[in-house]
């Protein structure tokens, strides 16, 4: 039944729903578009919508609506925040790069619209090597808001940027311990992670790259089992593009319990209807604010 409402707001609204990877299943299902959030973002730029809503978390209804700025931008709930991004308030982030002047600033996607505008590159754990290779070698950089993710590109680049000390709590929780134990129980499985995880993680991890990068390498790899190092969320639409293979992910050393963000659960199909019926919350930015932070996201896709 609400399924069906949802629909007919859908269509008498002219909106289009997006959803991430993170998001429970049945919030997936009923998405027009899956995916990543900067990809979300673009392709709900690219559509005659009228209405963009997005069911993930805040700093990605804000990209959606600094891609967006004439469309009008919903999060079923504002609640709905990122432990990355509220680790790097920008208050802090300023007194921060007054030390670092001389440095660029680049800034994984995963951070508020204000912390963008004081960005001179976005990047996203797909294109972050890329983009960081393409800099001069002498180049001095300052990475935020992601330490492991920074170490991560450091260790690939011989790179020394200086890393703000902020982490997603989902990744960061894993431990090596945690996939050992999987590994024991499931030998012939390979290891996929997120590279928000811990180098410890990293290093037992036969691929590592983005949401969207461990989907591709899980649909075209031979291996027919594998231990994933992400939030659990993922594994929905890993299943159904592998009905036949098998996904373990790593589950919370404290809790044994799946992995999950709790931010992205707050999503759900009563409150995307809730919010298509009101039109509300909406994602309102300053248009200053925008200009700003379209800057170093423009200057990213230049680099494709």
């Amino acid at each position: 039944m609400i399924i069906e409402q949802i629909n007919t707001l859908r269509k008498s609204k002219n909106a289009i729903i997006l959803a991430h990877y993170y998001t429970l299943p049945d919030v997936q299902n009923i998405a027009d578009f899956v995916g990543d959030s900067l990809a979300l973002a673009r392709q709900a730029a690219a559509t005659d919508a009228d209405i963009i809503l997005f069911a993930g978390v805040n700093f990605m209804a804000e990209t959606a609506k600094i891609l967006s700025p004439k469309k009008k931008v919903l999060i079923p709930d504002v609640e709905a925040g990122c432990s990355l991004s509220d680790n790097c308030p920008i208050d802090e982030l300023n007194l921060f790069l007054y030390k670092y002047s001389d440095h660029t600033v680049l800034s994984y996607i995963n951070c508020s619209a204000e912390v963008k505008a004081v960005s001179d590159i976005i990047v996203t754990s797909g294109n972050a090597l890329k983009i960081v290779n393409a800099l001069p070698k002498n180049e001095k950089i300052v990475f935020l808001p992601d330490r492991n993710l920074g170490a991560y590109i450091n260790k690939e680049t011989g790179r020394e940027m200086v890393l703000w000390n902020g982490a997603c709590h989902v990744h960061d929780q894993l431990t090596a311990d945690e996939v050992y134990r999987l590994k024991e129980r499931y030998p012939n499985a390979k290891v996929l992670a997120h590279p928000e995880c811990k180098a410890t993680v990293l290093a037992l991890a036969d691929f590592i790259g983005s949401t969207a990068a461990m989907l591709q390498f899980a649909k075209s790899d031979i291996a027919t089992e594998y231990i994933v190092a992400t939030e659990t969320g993922i594994l929905h639409e890993m299943q159904k593009q592998n009905p036949k293979k098998q996904f373990y992910v790593v589950t919370n050393p404290e809790t044994c319990a799946c992995n999950e963000c709790e931010y992205m659960k707050l999503n759900t199909l009563e409150k995307i209807y809730h919010a298509l019926l009101t039109e509300s919350p909406e994602i309102i930015l300053e248009e200053q604010l925008i200009k700003k932070a379209l800057n170093p996201i423009q200057k990213m896709l230049e680099y494709f």
